[in-house]
C-alpha cells in the first residue's frame, strides 16, 4: 500500500508540474505526441494499393481534383439517366416537328411541346421504370464507392502532408521521381514494408504495375486472343475498354482469378500437376463471365450508345473532322509499353510520337479519292455558300422546311472532304517519318525495316494508331463482340494462361509474386540477337521476350531512374552498349545533347545499332527527334 500511495503522489506531482509549466513546454509535449502519430504508416498490409493511390494522387493533382472528378461522374450519370427519360417520355414530338399545332394562329412555344413533369412522371412506361431501377442500383453502388474513396484519398492526403512533407501547393511542381525519393526515405524511417530495410525504385514500380506487367507480357507473347483473321478484311485487332475490363477481372482481381490477393498467386498455380484441373476451372469461369456479358449486353449497349451520343454529338457538330483524327489504340498502348513503365512515362513517349505518326499516315493518299473529294467539296461548298448568303439576306429562309438541315449537312460534308485532301505544300518521306516514330515508340517488327512506304506496313501500323471513328465504333460494338471473344476465343487459351502464370511468376522479397519478365533479366529472358551472346542451352524461344522488350525495358528503366543499381550482368550489358556506340562513331555527345550523323546509317546497321539508337532516343528524345526531322 505504501508503494501504491507513493506512485499516486508521483503521478499527482507530474500533473501539477505539467500544468504549472510554461506554454512553450506544453506545446513541445503536444508536438512530441503528434510526431509519434506519424508511425501510423508502419507495416502497411496492402502496399500495392497504397503505392498505387500515392501515384494516382500525384498524377490526378491532389485530393480536391480526385474527389471533384468522382462527384461530377455521379452527377453526369444522373444527368444522362434523367435527360434520356425526359426525351423519351416528356416531349410531344408531333407538336415539336409541326405535325400538330394546337394554336394555328401563332408559333408553338416550348412549354406546349413538353409534357408537364407531374403528368410525365405518372405515366412512365414500365420498361423505362425497370431501366431506371437498375440504373439507380448501379448508381447507389457507385455512390458507396465514392464515399469509400473519400476516406482513402484523405488518408493519402494526410500521408503526403505528414510523412512525405509535401503540401498541396507544392504538389503541382513536383515530379514523380521526387515523390518517389521521398517515399523511399519514409520507408527507411517508418518501415512501411517490414520485409526490407530499403525499397528500390524497381520495388515501387513492381507494386504499382504488378498486373500491368503481366498484361504487357501476355500481349508481347501473343497469349491473349486480340488478333483475328476475317475473310476479305485480313488481320484485325480488337481490344476495347469493355474487353480489357473483363480480361483484368478474370485474370487478376475477380473472385475466381488466379491471384489469392493483390500480391500473391494461388499456390495451386505454381504446381505443374494441377495445370489441367486449373485450366478446366478457368475455362468454366470464363464461360460464366461470357454468359453474364451476354445477359447484360442490351443494357450495356444502350448505355454505350447514349454516352457516346451525348459525348460526341456536340463535338461532331462543332468539329466535323474530329472523328477523322487518330489516337493510339488500346492494343498499341500495351504493345508499345515497356515493362515497368508508368502511365505518365508511356503517355509522354506516345505524345512525342503523335505528330510524326500522323504525318506518316497522312502520306498515304489515294489520288482517285483526292479527286473525288475535291469535286464533292466544291459542289457541297457551293450549296452551303448560297444558303448562307440567302440566310444573311433574309433570315426567314431558315423557316423553310429542311433548309437548316441541308446547310448543316453541307458544312459537315465539306469538312469531311477537306480531311481527305492532302496539303499540296507538304513533302512526305515515309522511311524518314518511320524513323522519327521509332525514336519514340521504340518497337516495330523487323519486317517493317525498309518497307515503311508500303501499304502493308501502313495497315499494320494503323492497328496501333487508329482513327477515333474506328475506336468509337469498336466501343459501340464491344457489348456484342466481347462475350463472343470470351466464350469462343479466350476459353481455348485457358491451359496456356495457367502455364504462363506458373512459368513466368517469381517471388521477390519484400514485393511478392511478380511477372519474371518485369525483372528485366536479360540472362533469362534476353534475346541473343540483341545481347550479342551465344544462345544458352537453358534459354528457349518460349522464355524470350519478343521484339527485344527485355533489353529495351532495361535501358528505359535505367535511364528514367538513374540512381537505380541494376544487377551485375544487366549493368554489364548497358555499359557494353555505351562503349559500342562510342567506338562505332554512331553518336556524338556535346553540351547540347545527343547528335546523330546519319539516319540512313542507323537504319542500315545491324540490330545492335538499332538498340543503341533507341537507347539514345530514350535519353534525349526531344532534341534527338528534332535532328531526325532536319536530317
Amino acid at each position: 500500500m505504501a508503494q501504491l500511495e507513493t506512485s499516486y503522489r508521483r503521478l499527482d506531482s507530474f500533473y501539477d508540474e505539467e500544468m504549472d509549466s510554461p506554454p512553450n513546454e506544453r506545446e513541445l509535449l503536444v508536438h512530441a505526441v503528434d510526431s509519434n502519430k506519424a508511425h501510423r504508416w508502419n507495416h502497411i498490409e496492402n502496399l500495392d494499393d497504397f503505392f498505387t493511390r500515392v501515384y494516382q494522387y500525384h498524377q490526378r493533382h491532389g485530393f480536391l481534383c480526385m474527389m471533384l472528378a468522382e462527384i461530377l461522374e455521379l452527377l453526369q450519370f444522373i444527368f444522362v439517366l434523367l435527360f434520356t427519360t425526359f426525351l423519351l417520355q416528356c416531349v410531344h414530338y408531333d407538336v415539336l416537328f409541326g405535325d400538330k399545332n394546337p394554336h394555328p394562329d401563332r408559333k408553338v412555344t416550348l412549354p406546349e411541346a413538353l409534357v408537364p413533369l407531374d403528368q410525365c412522371a405518372s405515366s412512365l412506361d414500365s420498361r423505362i421504370v425497370v431501366c431506371l431501377v437498375l440504373a439507380s442500383f448501379f448508381w447507389f453502388l457507385r455512390f458507396i464507392k465514392v464515399v469509400y474513396n473519400f476516406f482513402r484519398y484523405w488518408e493519402i492526403r494526410t500521408f503526403y502532408t505528414q510523412a512525405l512533407k509535401i503540401s498541396h501547393n507544392d504538389l503541382p511542381n513536383m515530379t514523380w521521381h521526387e515523390v518517389q525519393r521521398c517515399l523511399r526515405q519514409v520507408q527507411v524511417e517508418q518501415q512501411m514494408c517490414i520485409h526490407k530495410q530499403e525499397l528500390t525504385e524497381l520495388d515501387i514500380y513492381h507494386r504499382i504495375l504488378r498486373f500491368k506487367n503481366y498484361t504487357v507480357a501476355m500481349v508481347n507473347k501473343s497469349l491473349l486472343p486480340l488478333k483475328f483473321q476475317l475473310p476479305g478484311m485480313g488481320e484485325l485487332v480488337f481490344l476495347t475498354n469493355g474487353l480489357k475490363y473483363n480480361l483484368e477481372m478474370i485474370l487478376f482481381w475477380g473472385p475466381w482469378s488466379p491471384f489469392a490477393n493483390n500480391w500473391h498467386l494461388k499456390e495451386d498455380y505454381k504446381k505443374s500437376s494441377k495445370r489441367v484441373e486449373l485450366a478446366n476451372k478457368l475455362s468454366r469461369h470464363i464461360l460464366w463471365v461470357g454468359i453474364a456479358n451476354l445477359l447484360l449486353c442490351p443494357f450495356i449497349l444502350m448505355w454505350q450508345i447514349l454516352y457516346s451520343f451525348f459525348t460526341y454529338a456536340e463535338v461532331l457538330k462543332r468539329q466535323p473532322g474530329s472523328l477523322g483524327a487518330r489516337k493510339w489504340s488500346l492494343y498499341g498502348r500495351l504493345y508499345l509499353r515497356h515493362f515497368n513503365e508508368l502511365d505518365h512515362e508511356l503517355n509522354a513517349r506516345l505524345t512525342r510520337a503523335y505528330k510524326p505518326a500522323e504525318r506518316y499516315m497522312s502520306s498515304f493518299t489515294s489520288h482517285v479519292m483526292t479527286l473525288i473529294a475535291r469535286h464533292v467539296a466544291f459542289l457541297a461548298g457551293a450549296i452551303f455558300a448560297v444558303l448562307v448568303v440567302l440566310t444573311i439576306y433574309d433570315e426567314d429562309v431558315l423557316t423553310i422546311e429542311h433548309v437548316l438541315t441541308i446547310t448543316t449537312l453541307m458544312g459537315v460534308l465539306v469538312a469531311g472532304c477537306r480531311a481527305l485532301i492532302p496539303d499540296e505544300n507538304m513533302v512526305f518521306c515515309p522511311e524518314q517519318l518511320m524513323v522519327c516514330i521509332l525514336a519514340q515508340i521504340h518497337y516495330m517488327p523487323d519486317r517493317w525495316k525498309g518497307q515503311a512506304h508500303t501499304y502493308r506496313v501502313r495497315d499494320e501500323f494503323s492497328q496501333l494508331f487508329q482513327y477515333k471513328a474506328v475506336f468509337l465504333l469498336e466501343e459501340l460494338l464491344s457489348p456484342i463482340i466481347t462475350p463472343l471473344i470470351l466464350i469462343f476465343s479466350l476459353r481455348s487459351k485457358a491451359l496456356d494462361i495457367v502455364d504462363f502464370f506458373r512459368n513466368f511468376t517469381v517471388d521477390v522479397v519484400g514485393v511478392g509474386d511478380v511477372c519474371s519478365f518485369a525483372q528485366m533479366d536479360i540472362k533469362r529472358h534476353g534475346n541473343p540477337q540483341w545481347t550479342g551472346e551465344k544462345q544458352q542451352a537453358d534459354v528457349s524461344q518460349y522464355h524470350q521476350a519478343e521484339d527485344g522488350k527485355t533489353e529495351l525495358s532495361l535501358m528505359h528503366f535505367t535511364l528514367t531512374n538513374p540512381t537505380w543499381q541494376p544487377p551485375r550482368h544487366c549493368n554489364k550489358f548497358i555499359n557494353h552498349l555505351k562503349e559500342q556506340g562510342k567506338t562505332q562513331g554512331l553518336v556524338f555527345a556535346s553540351n547540347h545533347g545527343v547528335f546523330l550523323p546519319s539516319v540512313s546509317k542507323i537504319f542500315s546497321e545491324g540490330k545492335k545499332t538499332v538498340v543503341w539508337y533507341q537507347l539514345l532516343s530514350c535519353f534525349d528524345s526531344e532534341s534527338f527527334t528534332g535532328i531526325l526531322y532536319r536530317s
